[in-house]
């Protein structure tokens, strides 16, 4: 099967985000208190939480291991009835809806992260617009042609 660069680029941005967040989220989880990131437990003085074990799950969890799994789908298009029970857009392939969710999910990760934290870093910076770019490229109609559903099947 051949792969247009568009769908490759938003395969590589994935595998990025999956890549950092599964090692951001371990060590938050391995680590909770902060130590092996160098992030003091004071940082968290103005959320719930005591610690970053919690955090760490959810970094390692949702902005790691499922991006992770959908380059693993954007690749193989497998249908899951799950999955597409859980697809807002019918015409698409639940694989590129994911796309868009991860890309929201990952918007909201860093808001709420500059909220609690009560700080904005460079990170957070490129990490909004990493977001927005990855939102634009699954918009493109070369990877929406791709991942377009078969409603006559």
């Amino acid at each position: 099967m051949k792969i247009n660069v568009p769908v490759k680029i938003l395969i590589c941005l994935l595998g990025f985000l999956s890549v950092g967040a599964v090692a951001g989220g371990g060590a938050l989880m391995i680590s909770p208190y902060g130590n092996l990131l160098q992030m003091p437990v004071s940082m968290l003085g103005s959320s719930p939480f005591n610690n970053y074990l919690i955090p760490g799950f959810i970094l390692f969890f949702f902005l790691g291991i499922i991006p992770g799994l959908l380059v693993f789908a954007l690749i193989r298009k497998p249908e899951y009835r799950i999955c597409e029970a859980l697809n807002l857009f019918n015409d698409m392939h639940w694989a590129w809806t994911f796309c868009i969710y991860i890309a929201i999910a990952l918007i909201i990760w860093i808001q709420v992260e500059m909220i609690m934290l009560n700080i904005v870093m460079w990170l957070q910076t490129f990490y909004m617009g990493f977001a927005i770019v990855m939102i634009l490229i699954t918009l493109l109609p070369q990877v929406r042609n791709e991942y377009r559903a078969c409603l006559a099947c």
